[in-house]
C-alpha cells in the first residue's frame, strides 16, 4: 500500500509514522485537519531498495561514534547524497501523483514521518524534514525524496545510535497535506511542559507560518491558561521579530515584522485553543503536543503527539493533592521494576498489616503506586496527619533528605493540608498495641545487646532453614504452589521482621543520637563510631569475596586463568564447571551463600550473580590486582581501630563536660551498643532477599516447563506477570500470554532509557528531581549530603550499571544510587557520589563502614560530572570541589 487517506483506518505507526497516524486519528475522530494523504513507508523502503540503498547505509554508519560530530556529518552526507541521486519507482510515483490530483494544483506542506517512538525525556521531534508552501508534481517528488533522506541527518543517526534504537528498523513515511496559509500558528501544550502541571494549557504563538517558532529563529507570546476554567493566568509578548510567509509560486521567506507590541491571540482564541486541545487530550488519555494554524478565522490541527518530557502520576487530583514519594530513591534503586517485582513489594508491604489490626488487600491498598514502571510511596496522608508530619520529616533527613527539602517547599500549599487531619482514637490505639511491645523488647535489647544480637541473627538462620516450595504434581500445580510461597511466606515477611529488627536496630540509633549531642556541632568522630561493624551482612559478604579471591590467588593456575580471561568467559566457564579447581571450588563456596545477590535484587525479577557471575568475576579481577596494603581484610581491620580510636576521644570530650563522669559512661555504653546493633541494618533485607532466592529459581524451573508447551517464550517471561496473573495461569486459564508479555518487556526496556527519574511527584502532574544545593550550587562547588567523613582528591568515574565496570586505583565513583549489586564496585572507589540517598541508605552505610568518603543525594551527579575530572569530595561537609575539567 502506497497511500493511506487521512480517512483510513490503517494508518499506524509502522506504515503512517507517528505524524501520520496522528493526524489520521484526529481526521477521524472529527477535529479540524487539513486534507492530505500518507504516503507510506513502503514507498520509502522500494525507493531505498530499487537504488540499492541499503549497502550504503550500513557501510557508512559502521562502527559509527554517536559523539563525534564529523563522523556523523560524513556519514550523513554520503547517505543523503545517495537519495538525492536516487531515481522513485515508477508505481510509486504514479501513486503519488494521482492523490496529487485531488488538490487541484493548491500549494502543499511535506512533512516526514518516522515509525521510530519518541522516548521518555527525549523526543524525535524536528530530526527530520519539512517542506512547506510546494507547487507542482516536480517539486512534489523532489520534496519526497528529501523528506526519505532526512531519516539520515546527522541528528537522527546519532540519537539513534546513542539511545540503542536499531537503524535497520528505522523508516520513514510522508506526509502530504493542504498548506494552510496561517495568519497566526503556534504550539499548545495540553499540560504545563517545564512544571508537569496538569491543570495548565501553555501557548506559545507568532504571526506566519509556523516554521520560524519551532526552527528557534523567533520568540513567540507566550500564554498560559487554566485548563478548566480556560482562564489567561499569565501572558508574555515576544518579541516576533521575524515571521516566516508563503512566497508565490512555492517555497517560503523570512521577513522582518518588529511585532513585539501586537498581541497574535484574543483572550477568547487562547480560551478556543485551550479547550480544543483538551478535546485532543482526551482522544489520546494523555497530554498532547499540538501543532496548530488560524487562517480566516479557523484553527487547524497540523500535528499531535504525547508530551514526552512528562513523567506519569498514578492519580490526577487537584483538590486534596496527593504526594508520591520514589521508592526508588529510597532504596538506591532508579531503574524500572519488573511487573512482579513490584506486585511482591506491595504484598511484603502490605503483609505488615496484622501487626496493626488490619487485615489489607494489596490490590486495594493505596499507599504504593506504580508510575513509569517504578513504585511510588503516598505520603500526602501521613503529611496530613499532625502525629504523622512531625515523624515523616525527621525519618526522610535520615534516608532521603532531599525528598525532605522538596516537602518543605510544598507545606505551605493549602490543598496540600499539612497538619490539618486528624488522628483517630483507633489509630493511636493501632499504634499502641504495634509499638508497646517493641518498647518493652527494645528495652530488654538494650540492656543485654550482645545477647540480643545472636538471637536474632539465630532466629533468622532457623526460620530459613525450615521454609520450602511444596512439589507440584505438574507444571500447574508447581507454580500454584510457588505463588503460595510468596504469598504466604515473603509476602508475611515484615510481619516477621519489624517485631525483630525495630527493637534491634532502634537502641543503635539512640545511641547515635546521644553521641551526636555531646559531639556537637563536629560530627565527624560519631560517623567514625559506625565504621567496620561487626555482623553486618553486606560487608561479610564483601570480605568473603575477598577471600575468595585469596584463594584464587594462592593457586597458581587459578591465578593464570584469571588474568588470562575476560568476566564473561570466566563466568561462562564457571557455570560449566570448568574452572581451575581451587578457583572452582572457592567460588561455589562464596555462590552458595550469596549467589542470591544481585543488582536491583529488591525486584525478584532482576538476574542474580547465580544466573550470571559475570559481575563477581569482574570484581575478583580487581581484587587480584590490589596490593596487601588495599586488602579488604586490612581496611576492615584498619576502620575498626578507627572506631575505637573515635570512641576514646569522643569519651575524652565527654569527660570534659558538667557531669563528665556520667557523660563518659553513656559515650561507651552508646557506642557499645552501635557497634553491636547497627550491623543488623543490613539483616532484614537479606533475609527477603534469601526468600526471594528460594522462590525466583523455582520459577524459572516452572518457566522452562511453559515455554516447552509454547505458552510463554521465555522462562523470565514470568515476571512480567502479577501474582493475580500468575495464579490464573497456574489453573490453565486461556489468555494471549505472549502478546501480554511483549508488550510488558517493550514499556519496560523503554522505561531503561530514561536518564533522569523524579524523587517526587505531585497529582497535579507536578514532578520534583531537584537534589540538595540544586538552587545554590555553581560549576565549580557542588554540594548533598554529607554521609561518610573524610576528604579524598581523586578522578571522576561515571557508572550507571555495575556490570562490566571496573574502577582505576584513585577513582570516585559517580552513579545514581547503589544497592548491595554495587558494593563490590565501591570497594575499588576512593570515594563515592551518589544522586539519592540518605545517612541510612545501603551506600552511606558501605562507605562508612570501610571509610570511604561520600556524599549523596547529589543533583543530576552522573551529568553534571564527567569522566576524567579531578575533584576534592568532602564526606564531613557534603561540598565537591570541581579541581580541573
Amino acid at each position: 500500500m502506497t497511500i493511506i487517506t487521512f480517512t483510513s483506518s490503517d494508518a499506524a505507526l509502522e506504515n503512517a509514522g507517528g505524524k501520520g497516524a496522528n493526524l489520521a486519528r484526529l481526521t477521524r475522530a472529527g477535529f479540524p485537519v487539513p486534507r492530505g494523504f500518507i504516503i507510506s513507508t513502503d514507498a520509502y523502503r522500494s525507493f531505498v531498495a530499487k537504488n540499492h540503498l541499503g549497502d550504503i547505509i550500513a557501510t557508512s554508519i559502521s562502527g559509527i561514534t554517536p559523539d563525534d560530530p564529523d563522523q556523523l556529518d560524513q556519514a550523513s552526507t554520503r547517505i543523503r547524497a545517495a537519495f538525492s541521486e536516487g531515481q522513485m519507482p515508477s508505481e510509486t510515483e504514479a501513486a503519488i501523483l494521482s492523490a496529487y490530483t485531488e488538490f487541484n494544483g493548491v500549494p502543499v506542506a511535506v512533512r516526514s514521518s518516522a515509525t521510530t517512538e519518541d522516548l521518555p525525556d527525549l523526543s524525535f521531534a524536528g530530526q527530520q524534514d519539512t517542506y512547506l508552501n510546494v507547487t507542482g508534481e516536480d517539486d512534489l517528488l523532489q520534496a519526497v525524496i528529501k523528506c526519505w533522506s532526512s531519516l539520515w541527518t546527522a541528528r537522527a543517526i546519532g540519537y539513534r545510535t546513542r539511545n540503542g534504537i536499531n537503524h535497520d528498523e528505522a523508516a520513514l513515511a510522508v506526509v502530504v497535506q493542504e498548506m494552510v496559509q496561517s495568519e497566526v500558528s503556534g504550539v499548545l501544550f495540553t499540560a504545563n511542559p517545564v512544571t508537569g502541571q496538569l491543570g495548565e494549557s501553555v501557548i506559545d504563538a507568532t504571526f506566519g507560518l509556523g516554521e520560524a517558532l519551532v526552527s528557534g529563529q523567533v520568540e513567540p507570546d507566550h500564554f498560559v491558561a487554566d485548563t478548566l476554567s480556560g482562564k489567561i493566568g499569565s501572558m508574555t509578548l515576544g518579541g516576533k521579530s521575524i515571521s516566516t510567509r508563503s512566497v508565490e509560486g512555492g517555497g517560503v521567506e523570512t521577513i522582518l515584522e518588529q511585532a513585539g507590541a501586537r498581541q497574535t491571540l484574543s483572550d477568547q482564541e487562547v480560551q478556543q485553543l485551550s479547550a480544543l486541545g483538551q478535546q485532543v487530550q482526551n482522544e489520546y488519555g494523555t497530554p498532547q503536543d499540538i501543532e496548530w494554524a488560524i487562517a480566516g478565522g479557523s484553527i487547524f490541527l497540523l500535528q499531535s503527539r504525547a508530551i514526552t518530557s512528562l513523567f506519569p502520576v498514578p492519580e490526577v487530583s487537584f483538590d486534596p493533592l496527593l504526594v508520591w514519594v520514589s521508592f526508588g530513591s529510597i532504596q538506591g534503586l532508579v531503574g524500572p521494576i519488573t511487573p512482579l517485582g513490584r506486585d511482591v513489594i506491595k504484598h511484603i508491604v502490605t503483609g505488615a498489616g496484622p501487626l496493626f489490626g488490619l487485615k489489607l488487600n494489596p490490590d486495594e491498598v493505596k499507599v504504593f503506586a506504580s508510575a513509569g514502571e517504578r513504585i511510588w510511596v503516598k505520603f500526602s496522608d501521613v503529611i496530613r496527619n499532625p502525629i504523622g508530619i512531625r515523624i515523616l520529616l525527621p525519618t526522610l533527613s535520615v534516608i532521603e533528605p532531599s525528598a525532605r527539602q522538596i516537602i518543605n517547599t510544598l507545606l505551605g500549599e493549602p490543598n496540600i493540608g499539612a497538619g490539618k487531619g486528624k488522628t483517630k482514637l483507633s489509630t493511636l490505639a493501632r499504634l499502641a498495641g504495634f509499638g508497646l511491645p517493641l518498647a518493652a523488647r527494645m528495652v530488654r535489647i538494650t540492656l543485654r545487646p550482645d545477647t540480643a544480637r545472636a538471637d536474632f541473627d539465630a532466629e533468622i538462620e532457623s526460620y530459613l532453614a525450615a521454609v520450602r516450595i511444596a512439589p507440584g504434581a505438574d507444571r500447574f500445580e508447581r507454580l500454584a504452589n510457588i505463588v503460595t510461597f510468596i504469598h504466604q511466606r515473603i509476602g508475611s515477611f515484615f510481619a516477621l521482621a519489624l517485631p525483630k529488627f525495630v527493637p534491634m536496630f532502634g537502641p543503635s540509633m539512640a545511641g547515635l543520637n546521644l553521641l551526636n549531642k555531646i559531639a556537637g556541632e563536629d560530627r565527624s568522630q560519631v560517623l567514625e563510631v559506625t565504621r567496620s561493624l561487626p555482623r553486618n551482612v553486606t560487608i561479610q559478604m564483601d570480605l568473603a569475596l575477598w577471600a575468595t579471591a585469596v584463594e584464587i590467588r594462592k593457586d597458581r593456575e587459578s591465578e593464570r586463568v584469571f588474568l588470562a580471561l575476560d568476566a564473561a568467559a570466566l563466568a561462562s566457564e564457571y557455570l560449566d564447571g570448568k574452572l581451575p579447581a581451587a578457583a572452582q571450588q572457592a567460588i561455589a563456596g562464596f555462590m552458595e551463600r550469596y549467589g542470591m545477590r544481585g543488582l536491583g535484587e529488591i525486584d525478584i525479577g532482576q538476574p542474580r550473580w547465580r544466573d550470571d557471575p559475570t559481575p563477581v568475576m569482574h570484581t575478583l579481577q580487581s581484587y587480584l590486582s590490589r596490593d596487601t596494603e588495599s586488602a579488604l581484610d586490612a581496611q576492615f581491620a584498619r576502620g575498626e581501630g578507627a572506631a575505637h580510636a573515635a570512641i576514646e576521644q569522643l569519651a575524652a570530650e565527654a569527660r570534659r563536660q558538667h557531669g563528665g563522669w556520667l557523660k563518659e559512661k553513656i559515650v561507651r555504653a552508646a557506642a557499645r551498643r552501635i557497634r553491636l546493633l547497627m550491623g543488623a541494618r543490613e539483616s532484614p533485607k537479606f533475609f527477603m532477599i534469601r526468600m526471594m532466592g528460594i522462590a525466583r529459581p523455582a520459577l524459572l524451573d516452572v518457566g522452562e516447563e511453559f515455554v516447552e508447551t509454547g505458552t510463554i517464550t521465555h522462562p523470565d517471561d514470568l515476571f512480567y506477570l502479577t501474582l493475580l496473573e500468575l495464579d490464573s495461569l497456574s489453573r490453565n486459564e486461556p489468555r494471549d500470554w505472549q502478546a501480554l508479555v511483549s508488550e510488558r518487556r517493550h514499556t519496560y526496556q523503554r522505561e531503561l532509557r530514561r536518564r533522569q527519574v523524579p524523587r517526587l511527584l505531585v497529582s497535579d502532574g507536578r514532578a520534583f528531581y531537584e537534589g540538595l544545593g540544586s538552587e545554590t550550587d555553581s560549576a565549580d562547588l557542588i554540594t548533598g549530603s554529607p554521609v561518610s567523613p573524610g576528604v579524598v582528591e581523586g578522578v571522576v568515574h561515571v557508572v550507571l550499571d555495575p556490570q562490566g565496570a571496573q574502577l582505576a586505583a584513585g577513582e570516585i565513583l559517580v552513579c545514581p544510587g547503589t544497592d548491595p549489586g554495587w558494593t563490590p564496585l565501591m570497594m575499588s572507589a576512593s570515594g563515592l557520589i551518589t544522586e539519592v540517598g540518605g545517612m541510612m541508605t545501603h551506600g552511606s552505610v558501605v562507605a562508612r563502614e570501610f571509610g570511604i568518603p561520600a556524599v549523596v543525594g547529589v543533583h543530576q551527579a552522573t551529568e553534571r560530572l564527567v569522566d576524567g575530572q579531578r575533584i576534592q569530595l568532602d564526606g564531613t561537609t557534603g561540598k565537591i570541589v570541581v579541581l580541573s575539567q
